[in-house]
């Protein structure tokens, strides 16, 4: 299986993962997909959850930013109530608008982490840039029906990925 779609590590959700983690791995900004990895693509506003994240997360002194293949109609007000900067219509799984988001923004790619629920978008979008990435599991069940199609691509993916023992966990890092 080719490995651009090969995640750095695995997790159930953000929410689970040990801020220490990030630490250890030096990450200094959070690149965090919107829809399906921190909130339900029916959430106009953060959650308890989500808000209690990016209060770890800057005790910590690491950046949380949002990146969405979504449009600015849909990111910016969230990004807003969290207080956070945003990247919208990211074109995941291209790299160019990442990347030059993340050199307008003066943040060193040695230091940044991904974290997404989609192998075809988020994981192929890091890797192609060369970040690490973190896959995550969705936290709702229901998607945009624009997402369906890369489902239907990415689960006999991550069941390959989980038979032959590739998916690390982030604790395994550790």
């Amino acid at each position: 299986m080719a490995s651009k779609f090969l995640p750095y590590c695995h997790a159930r959700d953000i929410f689970s993962v040990d801020i220490a983690f990030f630490k250890k791995e030096n990450i200094k900004t959070v690149l965090a997909d919107l829809d399906n990895t921190l909130d339900s693509y029916r959430a106009k506003m953060p959650s308890k959850r989500v808000f209690e994240l990016k209060r770890k997360l800057e005790e910590a002194n690491i950046e949380l930013v949002l990146i969405s293949n979504n449009k600015e109609k849909r990111v910016k007000p969230y990004a807003s109530a969290l207080g956070v900067r945003y990247l919208f219509s990211t074109h995941k799984p291209f790299k160019k608008r990442l990347l030059n988001f993340l050199n307008s923004n003066d943040i060193v790619k040695e230091s940044v982490m991904i974290i997404g629920d989609q192998l075809l978008t988020d994981v192929v979008m890091a890797n192609r840039a060369h970040l690490k990435v973190m896959l995550t599991e969705k936290i709702v069940k229901e998607d945009q029906w624009t997402t369906h199609i890369n489902r239907l691509i990415d689960r006999p993916i991550r069941s390959y990925f989980r038979r032959k023992k590739k998916l690390i966990d982030w604790k395994e890092k550790m």
